[in-house]
């Protein structure tokens, strides 16, 4: 989609420019520099929920005010990188002077503003800030400052970004666009916890969201329809960057989500009384469809079927132990399935 004020007639530009910014980024209050009529173009794309803009403007002030914060309903990160002409940037009490080929970042959930004392260009790129998976505290680290791209993690990233805004992004196949779109949340995440940590203290920035993606899971087992498919759309990230995510976990998306609800039967077919529930309704209630694939599922993991399983811990209160030659005793008595073989 492209916005230019080219066709509107001169006493229009500056309604029309200030309406074409708010709604293709997000609400601002656009205040031209010089008296002369206004020249603007905007530029967009996405990359599954990553946003792709290019702004092209004469001089102006730029101000997310919290009147216009009010009226969003969606809390995004940007990432702004001047392609051409400088700025001067203002959020969270800090003024960084912002000059060609410099990085800034910046939260949509708190004021700012972008003074541009001459013509400018600048690409933008937009997501939805709970895809970091970073810290609030580490954002607000980061934003007022302009980040160099001479050497470092800068100078990596630049011609990243230059390429991907100048690219036809609406091109990209819907997988491509959303392992790309995956693979920018992961560097943006990078740069951030760089930043704010740049002593390397901190643990990495996708630890946060695995802690997030494994409360979920914890919170939606008995969701028939859990899968790593979903979740990476709940959290609006790829499914590629959630496997990435857990690559250094020791287990899967899908293996995490079958363990977990493995336990959760185990623990209940453990109790006892008068009113203990079947072993179907059991499967049901955390998330296994079919009573022939848990049974399935439950032996594969813990070497006894759900019912040898019950009985087995039947035996053990009864005779106040656990019986002889049984595997995985000690998880047993302590009320665990045995270990997965």
């Amino acid at each position: 989609m492209v916005l230019t004020t080219a066709s509107v007639p001169d006493q229009d530009k500056v309604a029309y420019w200030n309406d074409a910014v708010s709604r293709t980024l997000v609400p601002m209050e656009v205040a031209p520099r010089g008296n002369g009529p206004f020249d603007g173009r905007i530029a967009t794309s996405r990359l599954a929920y990553l946003q792709v803009s290019t702004v092209e403007a004469d001089a102006g002030r730029i101000s997310r005010t919290p009147a216009l914060i009010a009226r969003s309903s969606e809390a995004l990160v940007a990432v702004g990188v001047q392609t051409s002409g400088t700025a001067t940037f203002v959020q969270d009490g800090r003024r960084a002077e912002v000059r060609e080929g410099d990085l800034v970042v910046y939260d949509t959930t708190r004021p700012y503003s972008f003074d541009y004392p001459q013509r400018f260009a600048t690409h933008v790129f937009q997501l939805p800030r709970r895809t970091l998976g970073v810290p609030d505290s580490d954002i607000r680290q980061v934003t007022g400052n302009a980040i160099g791209t001479g050497d470092g993690f800068g100078a990596m990233l630049l011609p990243f970004l230059a390429t991907l805004a100048s690219s036809p992004a609406d091109g990209y196949p819907p997988t491509v666009a959303d392992r790309l779109a995956g693979n920018v949340v992961e560097l943006f995440a990078t740069l951030i916890t760089e930043r704010a940590h740049p002593g390397g203290t901190d643990t990495d920035a996708p630890s946060h969201l695995v802690l997030r993606v494994r409360d979920h899971i914890n919170r939606n087992l008995g969701d028939p329809d859990l899968s790593p498919e979903r979740i990476a759309r709940e959290h609006r990230i790829s499914v590629r960057y959630l496997h990435r995510l857990f690559e250094g976990e020791e287990t899967t998306v899908g293996q995490l989500i079958r363990q977990r609800r493995l336990e959760e039967c185990g623990r209940e077919l453990a109790r006892r009384g008068s009113t203990a529930p079947t072993v179907s309704a059991v499967a049901q209630r955390w998330g296994f469809v079919s009573p022939a694939h848990f049974s399935r599922s439950f032996r594969a993991a813990y070497g006894v079927s759900p019912r040898e399983w019950r009985n087995l811990r039947t035996a053990r209160e009864d005779l106040g132990g656990v019986p002889a030659g049984v595997p995985g005793a000690d998880r047993l008595g302590a009320g665990l399935p045995p270990s997965g073989r």
